[in-house]
């Protein structure tokens, strides 16, 4: 109850704070490539049960649709401002919807891909399916693209079993920090 309180008053925060930033993206993708402004995926989330979750579309509207490591050259999919969203993170901003909608939190395991079978085989596993996902999470400051699934799962089970409201509000400040230097960022 108190982490959904504190997600309630940060989301309005940030909605408040990151409004026109929001509007002035959405128009710069909506100009900068053909098709939607929003790119919504299927993705696993409390108790693996499967949401809709929006980011601003970084990738044209041709790319399969896979995790974006798994594609030979991901690149060559970008949209002219794709790179410059995904490294400052501003992608991610339409996220807060899943906030408000209480289908993500701000700190919880990275909601997975509709076809990460593997992640969530291994989640299920450690009980991680157990929490709400994040917008970010352990593992995103301790790696985020560059970790392997295995990885990512031990961060998981460390933050299922370590969390609390202060692990939280570090992890929120890591990431901003994370954000700021676009650590961990592949392309």
């Amino acid at each position: 109850m108190v982490k959904r309180i504190f997600d309630l008053i940060l989301a309005l925060v940030v909605t408040s704070i990151f409004f026109i930033p929001i509007l002035l993206v959405g128009i710069v993708v909506r100009l900068s490539s053909p098709g939607p402004v929003l790119h919504w995926s299927k993705r696993y989330g409390q108790n693996n049960i499967l949401f809709l979750m929006p980011k601003f579309r970084t990738m044209r509207i041709d790319t399969p649709e896979v995790a974006t490591h798994l594609l030979e050259n991901p690149t060559i999919y970008l949209t002219p401002i794709g790179s410059f969203l995904r490294k400052s993170s501003l992608d991610e901003l339409p996220q807060i919807w899943c906030v408000w909608c209480n289908d993500m939190s701000f700190v919880g395991p990275r909601p997975a891909l509709f076809n990460q079978n593997d992640l969530v085989e291994l989640r299920t596993r450690h009980g991680v399916e157990a929490l709400m996902p994040g917008i970010t999470g352990w593992a995103q400051v301790n790696g985020r693209d560059e970790l392997g699934i295995p990885s990512k799962v031990d961060l998981d089970v460390e933050y299922l079993q370590k969390k609390s409201l202060f692990l939280d509000i570090k992890i929120l400040w890591l990431t901003v920090l994370a954000v700021l230097r676009s650590k961990g960022v592949s392309h």
